[in-house]
């Protein structure tokens, strides 16, 4: 079955249902979204009935609580195409508006959960709340389930090394520098993407030649330099990378910028277009004396960022003969 995305009720409606649903903003994806998914493909799969996640644009927040509603660590083009990769079979995006807002919690069990989407199991959080006003609980959905014909199931919140996997914990985690443990919740590297743009001009001359990247993500690493990989979005090429985020304060640089510094050379054109991931923090941003200290600082970041790529490639590469000699 190929992913189908609907963005209305009454495209819902075309489609034929039965559906196994969670329900949730899914912003970036991560692990424990991810749980969600693999409960309903398994579902969906035994029974025969389409695996949909149901989620809202814009973020409730934004309508409801504009002044308090969070960044976003993903666009809702990206949480599909995250969706589609985990397996999924349909995305019903609903538009979140005041007349959405305002229906109780057996109204949305009934015209959207049952008589729009011909829900038969839906599969949520053990702290999952709907309805007008958060109303309702996972004691209301059960209670709605047995009132209109589909069942309720409940996974437990993930936690990972004592953390628990949230979009909040992440946003704080990648706020605060620390990709690598972000990374982890997430199950991929934490990215930026958008538009290769002309810099200022003072790597090519002075220090090392950059892609400078400008991007409309909302969440961005903390100020310093990381190990990271660019990926070109229109060719896939791909490549290991030394990024600084920050200010350029040698130079009194005084707008963000986010500079990659590539491993390896082009080989073809420059890329028009990159997806930025970063893997580890290695130091602060800071200034130095000159143009020449800070060079010989980023052959030191490029020395380490190149020891952790051939660490990780060793790692990966005994995963993969382990993994062969097992099967």
């Amino acid at each position: 079955m190929s992913f189908r995305v609907f963005h209305s009720r009454e495209e819902a409606l075309q489609a034929a249902g039965p559906r196994a649903v969670t329900i949730g903003n899914f912003d970036g994806v991560h692990r424990g979204h991810q749980m969600l998914f693999a409960a309903i493909e398994e579902a969906a799969r035994v029974n025969g009935w389409a695996a949909a996640a149901l989620t809202f644009a814009p973020h409730p927040a934004r309508v409801l609580k504009p002044h308090a509603a969070p960044r976003l660590l993903s666009t809702l083009e990206q949480r599909l195409g995250w969706m589609r990769e985990g397996g999924l079979d349909q995305a019903v995006v609903l538009p979140f508006t005041q007349e959405l807002a305002e229906l109780s919690p057996e109204r949305f069990a009934k015209e959207i959960l049952a008589d729009t989407l011909a829900t038969r199991l839906v599969v949520v959080g053990d702290n999952f709340r709907f309805g007008k006003g958060a109303a309702g609980d996972i004691g209301t959905l059960h209670e709605m389930g047995r009132r209109f014909g589909f069942e309720t199931a409940i996974v437990s919140g993930l936690t990972v090394r004592g953390v628990t996997v949230s979009s909040s914990e992440i946003r704080s985690l990648i706020e605060a520098g620390r990709v690598s443990w972000a990374g982890r919740l997430l199950g991929r590297p934490y990215g930026l993407s958008g538009e290769v743009v002309a810099g200022h001009g003072v790597g090519r001359t002075q220090t090392v030649p950059t892609l400078n990247l400008k991007t409309a993500a909302e969440i961005l690493p903390a100020v310093g330099v990381y190990v990271t990989s660019v990926s070109d979005l229109d060719s896939g090429r791909r490549w290991r990378s030394v990024t600084n985020v920050g200010f350029r304060p040698t130079f009194n640089g005084r707008e963000l910028a986010i500079e990659s510094y590539l491993l390896s050379p082009f080989e073809e054109a420059a890329p028009g277009r990159i997806r930025v991931e970063f893997h580890r923090r290695l130091r602060e941003e800071r200034a130095f004396p000159d143009a020449a200290a800070l060079k010989a600082q980023i052959m030191r970041d490029v020395a380490r960022a190149q020891a952790w790529h051939r660490r990780t490639a060793a790692w990966t590469g005994a995963a993969l003969t382990a993994s062969n000699r097992n099967s």
